[in-house]
């Protein structure tokens, strides 16, 4: 939220400058983002002058461009090409001199010398919208005669700067949604810290009812929804543009002013926290506000021009034939007031949070009206705002009060009770605090000793504090203020031993295996445990039906929790990717989460919903680019696959005792499954489909690898790391050429080797596969080489003979293979 330095300045007295507020705002809980200046008008108006014109000209080459002669204060005059059908020698202008940067929006451009159909120009003169102090471009602006040529434009129309501090608001500080509301809580830091400081706010003592000509009644149906509604009558206004006070404090914060009746809501708004609504009085039928909710799917157009559906639990402001507002949340279409609007009705009322939150979110409507009242604000604010904003009617659009204040509260909001205990104080701080600074600090936030005993304090607290309710929110209150840096670290640590459990190794492996990949070139990405759901429509691997879906999501794009790491893999390349970064290797480590419909069970209600720890790896782009002692080479799936045959030995399992099967699903084009003998799977990785991929527009091959984290830490849990030393006695290479089936895999080949010589047998590798010409049809022929060594002896030719023949033997048998 953001908060202006000066307009802070209004509520309470201080003398910090802005970087100190911000600190000061951060230690009790308001953390400020960041400091700004910033003009009433972007830009401040530099390089922008007050000229003279001296002469008018019709363009030579032009029907409607004039070439003017402009007296700046200084020097020779200026050409300058001018466009306007009311520019006229003798005017007093303002100009853009060569070098200015005019804003439009966020966009920007600068004053350079051109030549306009010919003719030189040097500067702008400038319209009103052109330079922000206006939306007017009927023409260029037209000072009165008075105006000094030379004057620079900033001093003429006063800009003035401020700084705007960025307060970061936790949902849980309803309170401090306001200037007013950050102002207490920096009031409370200035006295705990020894400053002298005063709390004030507008006077609405000269609040009067001036007569009862414009009397509109208020009823209020659903009193749960609306525990408090007030409103009054103001005749004979004039809807107009705001004074230039009122529209520079709006800017200053990023609210654009419209007019002065609904620039002074606004105002109120984000002085007090409380929102106002203006209804055009000759809008509301039958003089009668009326506040209900209305029957399922009566349509409503909104402010917008959105036609709703309501649903029966959204609380509607009616008039005795319509609605007119969605309370809290939206005005309808015809419910504003406009420039014709001469008599109004100004609402202001406390509504339910959880109405107006369960409203809001039905409809996807976020607003500045929502945001506070979902959050809880001030119910005894409600009248004063009200009186204030009439006021300031009466003050900026003229009018009279024409009614008396309609008050409707059902019940009248009380304090909350808290007994607070001067010994919990200082054991859940750590630190003994003074009684008296305790009570300081208590006062100071508005709390109201009720009783006292030498043991503690009975507190009122407001009911604004919607967070602080009993006495634990109470000490945190106290401890903001007082200064978590003034509670002093203690010298020694208290604790006990404890053993080490299955997460501490878990999370011990985790970093092992996370320093690996980051050696290997792999950086960790962290992505949002809410997804898409759209990614698992049609996608048979992860049926939609199997999400956990949310009750009330912030969008589309976060309305599941994801069943996989893959698509927050894909967001990420994509991202990367479109910012021409696109050889990527990444990992994460992250939650899945799953929903069984079968296992519904009434009595426990987490029966249907499981997770699961992963870690995915994914690769893409080139491998190597850009070397000077390497060509340039891809990424291939069988890099990624060494990458998982690491972290499966990292962890101590022997990929002799996993089963390596083919996979290929809607996912992965084509694919390895890595399970345990007894059929878990601990991994899948492969080449990621091209409609995927076309999906998320990215043009490279993606390579995808998902592990399972908890079945992988159930397969390793018996196995024991054994240290042997080094044979002796050296190894023995032999190679086979082998003609075989095309649909033999070299993990069967693997198998029947590893089974067939277990003690001798160190290593089966593959280095070269042939299809093609001098093979029969449906063979192809695989040379593989067998590593034999014995850990005692020296092998000679007759066992190695002797291990060969039984291999080739059972390679015939098996497999059909026959030597080339």
């Amino acid at each position: 939220m953001n908060i202006s330095y000066n307009w802070l300045k209004e509520y309470v007295d201080f003398n910090l400058t802005p970087d100190e507020v911000a600190a000061a705002l951060t230690s009790i809980g308001l953390e400020t983002g960041g400091v700004e200046e910033m003009q009433t008008i972007k830009g401040g108006l530099e390089g922008l002058v007050i000229g003279e014109v001296l002469t008018c000209e019709e363009h030579p080459n032009s029907d409607h461009l004039h070439v003017t002669t402009v007296n700046l204060g200084s020097g020779e005059p200026s050409q300058i090409v001018c466009g306007a059908a009311n520019v006229a020698a003798g005017q007093k202008v303002v100009v853009a001199t060569l070098g200015t940067v005019l804003y439009s929006g966020e966009e920007s451009f600068t004053i350079k010398k051109s030549k306009i159909r010919g003719v030189e120009s040097n500067g702008m003169i400038c319209a009103e919208d052109e330079i922000g102090i206006g939306t007017s471009h009927d023409g260029i602006i037209v000072l009165p005669a008075d105006a000094v040529p030379g004057t620079l434009a900033k001093d003429y129309y006063n800009i003035k700067s401020d700084y705007v501090l960025e307060v970061d608001i936790t949902p849980n500080r309803a309170d401090a949604c306001s200037h007013y509301g950050v102002a207490r809580d920096l009031y409370a830091y200035l006295l705990s810290n020894g400053f002298e400081a005063t709390l004030k706010r507008p006077s609405v003592d000269e609040f009067k009812v001036d007569n009862h000509d414009l009397d509109i009644d208020v009823q209020v149906e659903n009193t749960e929804a609306c525990p408090r509604y007030a409103g009054v009558s103001i005749k004979g206004v004039t809807v107009k543009e705001s004074p230039e006070w009122l529209q520079d404090k709006l800017r200053i914060i990023g609210i654009r002013p419209i007019n002065n009746v609904v620039d002074i809501t606004n105002y109120i708004v984000h002085a007090f926290g409380q929102p106002l609504h203006c209804f055009d009085a000759s809008k509301i039928k039958g003089n009668r506000v009326v506040v209900k909710t209305m029957p399922n799917e009566t349509p409503f157009v909104t402010l917008d021009g959105v036609e709703r559906k309501l649903a029966d639990k959204d609380l509607m402001i009616c008039n005795s034939e319509e609605a007119m507002c969605i309370a809290g949340v939206f005005g309808g279409l015809e419910s504003g007031s406009t420039e014709t609007t001469t008599d109004i009705f100004l609402e202001s009322a406390y509504f339910h949070p959880t109405w107006v939150r369960k409203t809001a979110r039905r409809h996807g409507l976020n607003t500045d009206a929502s945001f506070r009242f979902e959050r809880g604000i001030d119910p005894n604010i409600t009248l004063y705002c009200l009186k204030l904003a009439a006021l300031m009617v009466k003050e900026l659009a003229g009018g009279t009060i024409s009614s008396e204040i309609k008050d409707v509260c059902a019940t009248p909001a009380a304090d909350f009770m808290v007994n607070l205990s001067y010994d919990k104080v200082n054991t859940l701080i750590g630190k003994v605090i003074p009684t008296d600074k305790i009570k300081s600090i208590v006062l100071s936030l508005e709390m109201k000793i009720t009783s006292e005993t030498e043991e503690g304090l009975v507190l009122a607290v407001p009911p604004y504090r919607v967070d602080v309710q009993r006495d634990v929110d109470v000490i945190e209150d106290i401890l903001r203020i007082y200064g978590y840096n003034n509670v002093e670290i203690p010298s020694t640590l208290k604790s006990s031993l404890t053993t080490k459990g299955e997460a501490d190794k878990s999370n011990k492996l985790q970093n092992l295996i996370a320093e690996q990949l980051v050696g290997c070139g792999f950086n960790e990405i962290l992505n949002n445990s809410l997804t898409r759901a759209a990614y698992y429509n049609e996608l048979p691997t992860f049926p939609a039906d199997n999400l956990v879906m949310l009750l009330n999501p912030l969008s589309a794009d976060l309305n599941a929790m994801r069943q996989t790491l893959l698509f927050g893999g894909l967001e990420s390349i994509a991202h990367n990717a479109n910012r021409k970064n696109a050889d990527l290797k990444f990992f994460e480590f992250g939650n899945c989460y799953y929903f069984n419909a079968e296992k519904k069970n009434p009595e426990k209600v987490l029966a249907p919903y499981s997770e699961d720890y992963h870690l995915g790896m994914w690769v893409t782009g080139k491998k190597v680019s850009g070397s000077w002692a390497h060509a340039d080479e891809n990424s291939s799936v069988y890099e990624l696959k060494a990458y998982v045959e690491n972290v499966l030995l990292r962890l101590g399992l022997n990929p002799q005792n996993l089963v390596i099967g083919n996979l290929a699903d809607d996912v992965f084009a084509s694919a390895l499954s890595v399970n345990t003998r007894g059929g878990k799977r601990l991994a899948v990785f492969g080449v990621v489909t091209k409609k995927l991929l076309k999906a998320f527009d990215i043009d490279n091959e993606v390579y995808y690898a998902d592990l399972n984290w908890k079945e992988l830490m159930k397969a390793i849990k018996s196995v024991k790391v054994r240290y042997t030393e080094l044979s002796k006695f050296p190894a023995v290479k032999r190679d086979l050429a082998l003609l075989i089936d095309r649909s033999v895999t070299f993990a069967e080949i693997e198998k029947i080797a590893y089974d067939t010589e277990k003690k001798l047998l160190k290593e089966v590798s593959l280095f070269d596969v042939y299809e093609g010409k001098n093979l029969d049809a449906g063979k192809k022929s695989y040379a593989v080489s067998f590593l034999l060594q014995d850990e005692n002896q020296t092998l000679n030719d007759k066992t190695i003979d002797k291990v060969m023949s039984k291999l080739i033997k059972n390679l015939e048998d098996k497999l059909g293979a026959r030597l080339r």
